[in-house]
């Protein structure tokens, strides 16, 4: 005898009802009552929806008790949103929304030139607007120590130093030697011009070219990848420079110290 299909097979399986979030706005019926309307807002695991003509009703949110563009749905609380993230400045510090710079303080970051002095801007801008910090290039730090007699350092009066190629045995770390002012910092990097401490990879260079001993060195890297003039190079190089992630970590490392030398609170 032929019984066709088992019998002790269940039913036809029943279609998973969709659950909608419950976002203000949405249009949903009451089928038992007809009543349409848009959400309100929620009270408790209820929903109050209201229809074209203002009027508002309260309905429990039962699974399948509603019809959504004439379909069965079940009505559930909306995701909460993520809390949003604060925005980072281009040194991945938090940024101040609506700065308005701080007075000037009397201390000083000094760099050694204004292609230094745009690339801390570039990168460290924001912070030092909030912090009241001046940045200002010497064009060289040959006669530092007379610079800095010059300025009389002092409490609320310090210096913090940005040398270029500040390594053992170089002219720059002679000629840094005798400063010993506690009220003035001198860091510095590694790099023989504040470009490279720009990240090739941010340039779209596998490296630095090597420059001969004796050549200019801006001049040397500029022929050597057909940049044109050192100014031509130099804007390549700062426009590609948008976060603390294109810069080398030792510059990082020595402007975040002047930075929090020259900020911190006189004893």
């Amino acid at each position: 005898m032929h019984y066709g299909k088992d019998v002790l097979a269940g039913g036809r399986r029943r279609r998973a009802v969709p659950e909608v979030p419950a976002e203000p706005g949405l249009v949903v019926e009451d089928p038992a009552s007809g009543f349409c309307g848009a959400v309100i807002r929620l009270e408790k695991g209820n929903v109050v929806l209201e229809d074209r003509h203002g009027r508002q009703r309260l309905f429990p949110m039962r699974p399948a008790a509603f019809l959504f563009e004439g379909k069965p749905a079940t009505l559930v609380a909306p995701a909460a949103p993520a809390p949003a993230r604060p925005a980072r400045s281009a040194s991945g510090s938090v940024r101040v929304e609506g700065l308005r710079a701080r007075q000037a303080r009397g201390s000083r970051i000094w760099v050694e030139g204004l292609h230094d002095a745009e690339l801390v801007e570039r990168v460290w801008g924001h912070d030092l607007r909030v912090e009241g910090v001046v940045v200002e290039p010497l064009h060289g730090v040959d006669d530092l120590a007379g610079m800095l007699a010059e300025f009389a350092p002092g409490p609320g009066r310090k210096v913090g130093v940005l040398v270029d190629h500040l390594v053992p045995g170089s002219k720059e770390s002679r000629l840094v030697e005798s400063i010993t002012d506690p009220h003035v910092m001198v860091t510095g990097h590694p790099y023989v011009d504040i470009w490279e401490a720009v990240k090739p990879a941010a340039l779209g260079i596998p490296a630095w070219p090597g420059v001969p001993r004796g050549q200019d060195w801006k001049q040397g890297v500029c022929a050597a990848l057909g940049w044109g003039e050192p100014a031509d190079g130099w804007r390549r190089v700062l426009a590609e420079v948008s976060t603390f992630r294109d810069i080398e970590a030792p510059l990082l490392s020595a402007v975040e110290q002047l930075i929090d030398f020259v900020t911190a609170e006189q004893d």
